[in-house]
């Protein structure tokens, strides 16, 4: 069983004659107690071509020390990492390699480097003796796991790299404030910041491994990850067909916001769409790890990535080749919808049990909690199983494969060579075409089921609109941001009625089952006649704001 621990922490590197200082009397720490020291051998895991380390992620087998296992760090912001650990075997645990999947692949995991670590640990304390950080001053030796296939052998005559590094690592629910006033005395004394963001990045790049620059230390990110976040390095290209090496050249431009052979003219169709497509794929890829640690929200941001990256697909088609998206397109529809099965149960109970909580008491006719909570239950049961087993599977894979695929050598059109402007208003006015049709004909729809049907048509045109607008932002600028703004505004107002949609199906079949098992239907059914009154007042505001939103002047505003 894996367990996790924050880890907030500065890194320093220091030559070997530079003295510590006395870190007593630095803000609230009283004393400095020494804590002994660890010898650490430590052998890092990655595929063959660093896909872990070009994201500033770590796997290692540890040996000595307090905390000797299998040690898998994640970037969560700078200068701060979750550590899921897992207790010693022989090779990568299951529980650890399901959360690099989405980078790996179906790679296999070799060993890359080999650490030894001489530690010598002080541990800071306020006067109260309460411990409030740690500091780990570190004598490393680093050379290829090539070097270290006898894992009990001295590194010693082995060819590598030697350094020494000082972490300053927070303790409990301490204030980061603390680990600044640290780090100035530090340096004050001589002693550098961190060139590398992990021992690894600094071992690869120092033995020679680093793969494009991948790990290289002056290149990473304090968090340990790329600027661009992909960690893949491509030629200078013109952005075009799909010929090898162009694709690569236009996502490198469009990822760092420089138009791929644009100049002075501004940025290309390709180098934004790639831009707001690549963030997307890297949402998807970056949140899964997430999705497996049930942390919170984290199935919700997948599944908007997936709805973002698949409406881009489907309004862009002049940049990108929809041959290409379009199969990709029906895949993240299949996994938006994996991914909602527990979403929508857990946020449709979170609206009943409000609704539930605004009826007084003597209304409140039978177990009518106890109904609730049963009918959500039933449904939770084996929706995180079968979510994981979604994440653990064929499909899933071929689709991170068909993303990482499309990174590499995105599927570019004849117009992706053409200023943005002019291409990203196109496709913005003509997802916005599609709206107005949706939502006159929802207007017009007689009330009831056929209209409820079209103002869920209108309420997904209005979210392609508004994603479609923001992707354009970086080419349109404010009024692209003005025009998605007031898109969304639509695409709540229907949002909220199709959840009344929901909800009112979801009170009719809770209200059977209690009158099939005597307790009476009358609560469920008050609750049924208020959201059929809020989809009426929704109905009856739509009019007002389309023609807000509708007027030629904010379409106007978004041609070039």
């Amino acid at each position: 069983m894996a367990d996790t621990v924050r880890e907030i922490e500065r890194k320093y590197e220091a030559d070997n004659d530079t003295q510590l200082p006395d870190l007593a009397g630095i803000g609230p720490v009283a004393a400095v107690a020494e804590a002994g020291t660890e010898d650490l051998d430590a052998l890092y895991y990655d595929t063959t071509g660093l896909s872990l380390a070009a994201d500033g992620i770590t796997l290692r087998r540890r040996t000595g020390g307090r905390d000797a296992g299998w040690h898998l760090k994640l970037p969560v912001a700078p200068g701060v990492r979750d550590e899921v650990r897992a207790p010693l075997s022989d090779v990568p645990p299951p529980e650890l390699t399901a959360l690099v999947r989405s980078r790996a692949l179906d790679q296999e995991l070799v060993p890359v480097v080999r650490l030894r670590t001489r530690r010598a640990v002080r541990v800071l304390r306020d006067a109260a003796g309460t411990p409030l950080a740690e500091v780990a001053e570190d004598a490393v030796h680093a050379w290829p796991a090539a070097g270290a296939v006898g894992a009990g052998e001295s590194g010693a005559g082995r060819a590598g790299a030697r350094w020494r590094e000082i972490e300053v690592e927070l303790l409990g629910e301490g204030d980061t404030g603390l680990l600044d006033e640290i780090g100035r005395a530090l340096t004050a004394a001589g002693v550098r910041p961190a060139s590398a963001a992990s021992k690894l990045a600094r071992a690869l790049a120092e033995t020679g491994q680093g793969r494009d620059g991948a790990a290289a230390p002056h290149t990473a990110g304090p968090d340990g990850r790329r600027a661009d976040g992909s960690g893949k390095a491509a030629a200078k290209a013109k952005p075009g067909a799909k010929s090898k090496g162009k694709g690569k050249a236009a996502a490198k431009g469009a990822v760092k916001g420089k138009a791929a052979g644009a100049g002075k003219k501004g940025p290309t169709a390709g180098d934004v769409v790639l831009r707001y497509a690549h963030e997307q794929v890297r949402a998807i890829i970056e949140l899964e790890p997430a999705v497996r640690r049930d942390l919170p929200d984290a199935v919700h941001q997948m599944r908007v990535a997936t709805r973002r990256l698949r409406s881009a697909f489907r309004s862009y088609t002049k940049v990108l080749d929809r041959a290409v998206t379009r199969p990709i397109g029906v895949e993240l529809k299949w996994l938006a919808a994996e991914l909602g099965v527990e979403r929508d149960r857990e946020v449709l109970t979170g609206r009943l049990q409000e609704a539930l909580a605004g009826v007084p008491g003597t209304l409140r006719l039978g177990p009518v909690d106890a109904r609730l909570r049963i009918w959500s239950e039933r449904r939770r049961a084996g929706a995180r199983d079968q979510l994981l087993a979604v994440l653990d599977g064929p499909r899933h894979l071929s689709l991170l494969k068909s993303l990482h695929a499309f990174l590499e050598e995105p599927p570019l059109r004849k117009a992706a060579g053409r200023p943005a402007a002019e291409v990203v208003a196109g496709a913005v006015l003509k997802d916005y075409r599609r709206l107005a049709r949706r939502t006159e004909a929802a207007l017009a729809a007689p009330a009831g089921r056929e209209r409820d049907e079209a103002l869920h048509g209108a309420r997904k045109a209005a979210k392609r609109t508004r994603y479609a607008a923001e992707a354009a932002r970086p080419a349109l600028g404010r009024p692209a941001k003005k025009f998605a703004k007031r898109t969304k505004r639509v695409q709540q107002l229907l949002g909220d009625h199709q959840d009344s949609v929901v909800a009112r199906a979801t009170l009719r079949e809770l209200a059977t089952q209690a009158q099939q098992a005597g307790e009476g239907g009358f609560t469920f059914g008050l609750l049924y006649g208020r959201e059929e009154a809020l989809a009426a007042d929704r109905e009856r505001a739509l009019p007002d704001l389309w023609r807000k939103v509708s007027r030629c002047k904010h379409r106007a505003a978004l041609r070039p």
